[in-house]
């Protein structure tokens, strides 16, 4: 009776040595595969070409294709919601909507008391655009002119250092495209914008009588990260992903395939 009740007691111990060997196996989530925690709720502006905009129905661009590759990467199910520019922050902010935001989103001091950011996926800097006649040569020369820019962006701050912060010559629109169009109907002299989006714009309005200027004494190099709520426990896993990203090549070509050059990895890495 003893040597079964032994067997029994040695079968069962057995049986949960290798549950417990079952279940440490599982434990952590491989490269690119799926994780058992919630969908990822992903939150953007879909009016940012070449960065995220609509095309035909389906919210595209560069932005979406870096999502798309830390997503995989990190082994998470997720879904982007065109929410709008104001509504991505306040969303963020409050952690109720959206698990993180992408929408060529700069990184800067005063953001990073209220989110969290992944390192830097982007360099940027801000170009003014204007008509050909304006005699318009650098930043400065926008005092006394109206100025059009995207409402609470890096772009109207820059804006603000030249007219001042509370200037009734600063325009501020809910997109670039209205910022842009009233550029084309007169309401506003100049644009200020990110670079990239500029030039995707005169890239596929050839036509258009405007210039562009540069003016790197006033506008700084920017670097666009993904933004997350405070504190959140998926910064670390979109950072440690994006990393990966970058040394696997697959971001090079993400940035190849809407931007058309190569990346400048080294500034990238030295930013973060």
């Amino acid at each position: 009776m003893r040597k079964r009740i032994s067997k029994l007691i040695l079968g069962l111990g057995m049986a949960g040595l290798l549950v417990f060997l079952s279940a440490c196996g599982q434990e952590g989530t491989k490269t690119g595969e799926k994780n058992p925690e919630k969908k990822v709720i992903v939150g953007t502006d879909a009016a940012y070409a070449p960065f995220t905009y609509m095309d035909k129905g389906k919210i595209v661009g560069f932005d979406i294709d870096i999502v798309d590759a830390i997503m995989k990467e990190a082994g998470y199910e997720y879904e982007v919601k065109n929410i709008g520019w104001d509504a991505l922050f306040e969303s963020t902010r409050q952690a109720d909507q959206i698990d993180l935001a992408v929408c060529a989103i700069t990184i800067s001091d005063d953001r990073k008391q209220t989110y969290d950011f992944s390192s830097p996926y982007y360099q940027s800097t801000h170009m003014i655009m204007t008509n050909k006649s304006n005699p318009v040569k650098s930043a400065n020369d926008l005092k006394g002119l109206t100025v059009g820019v995207l409402n609470g962006s890096t772009g109207q701050m820059a804006a603000e250092q030249i007219l001042g912060k509370n200037s009734p010559d600063i325009k501020k629109y809910e997109s670039d495209a209205v910022s842009i169009m009233s550029l084309k109907n007169g309401a506003v002299a100049a644009v200020i914008a990110d670079n990239t989006v500029i030039n995707e714009y005169l890239k596929n309005n050839p036509n258009e009588q405007f210039k562009t200027l540069e003016d790197h004494k006033n506008f700084n190099a920017e670097f666009y990260g993904l933004m997350l709520p405070k504190d959140s426990e998926l910064t670390s896993k979109v950072d440690k992903a994006l990393k990966k990203i970058i040394e696997n090549g697959t971001y090079s070509k993400i940035y190849e395939k809407w931007l058309g050059t190569e990346p400048d990895i080294k500034a990238l890495q030295a930013a973060q």
